[in-house]
């Protein structure tokens, strides 16, 4: 598992109006929280967390937290966006203790798709139900993505939840609750085009337009 660390700064002043002023000095106002000890305010610089989160290790990794030089580990729990600006307004960070199990969402890779009898196949719809799932482990055994392998799907084939290869230390809690959370990951689907046919005139019928014209063009007994 990948190290990843972003830096931060302790801040005394709370409410709306330091978050305001923060924001317009280019910091982002946050908060980390857990881990049998105390909430504490803190703030970012924008520019350097806007690039990390561009990444999708932002979101399901381990963070080191330098906070005012003393790193600590953390994981992102929510991050509040800007409408419509490429804005982060606020951030949650959770502790995390290493010998006490997390949940979080990791995402998952979709290998050799393209290469598999399904993604060869010009009739074939290949749909990815999930794009993450919730696993459960020690933050040592925590997977930064979860692969699954697509080389054998074929036409009318189901990846279910439980064919998830899995790291060792890690679960899916939702597997606990009954086959019927065995949910789809990915299916292979038929697609059936139906082409309307126009209806043929038969032999001596002329179509009605036609008629109409050639009614037009006779002319008139006097």
């Amino acid at each position: 598992m990948s190290e990843h660390t972003i830096k931060a700064t302790g801040r005394k002043d709370e409410g709306k109006g330091a978050s305001r002023r923060l924001r317009h000095a280019a910091q982002i106002p946050a908060i980390v929280y857990g881990g049998h000890a105390d909430p504490q305010s803190i703030q970012l610089e924008h520019e350097k967390t806007w690039l990390a989160s561009q990444n999708e290790w932002f979101y399901s990794s381990i963070l080191s937290l330098d906070l005012d030089g003393k790193v600590q580990k953390v994981l992102l729990r929510d991050m509040q966006r800007h409408p419509f600006k490429q804005q982060i307004m606020h951030l949650d960070f959770q502790r995390v203790s290493e010998n006490e199990a997390i949940r979080v969402a990791v995402p998952l890779h979709f290998l050799n798709q393209d290469k598999s009898p399904a993604g060869k196949a010009a009739d074939v719809v290949i749909t990815h139900e999930l794009n993450e799932v919730q696993i459960s482990c020690l933050p040592k055994d925590l997977p930064e993505f979860l692969e699954i392998d697509l080389s054998a799907l074929k036409a009318g084939d189901t990846v279910h939840l439980s064919e998830l290869k899995l790291p060792a230390g890690v679960e899916v809690p939702e597997l606990k609750l009954g086959a019927d959370h065995d949910v789809a990951l990915v299916v292979a689907r038929h697609t059936r085009e139906e082409v309307e046919e126009a209806p043929v005139a038969e032999a001596g019928e002329a179509p009605a337009a036609e008629e109409g014209e050639a009614a037009a063009s006779e002319p008139e007994e006097g």
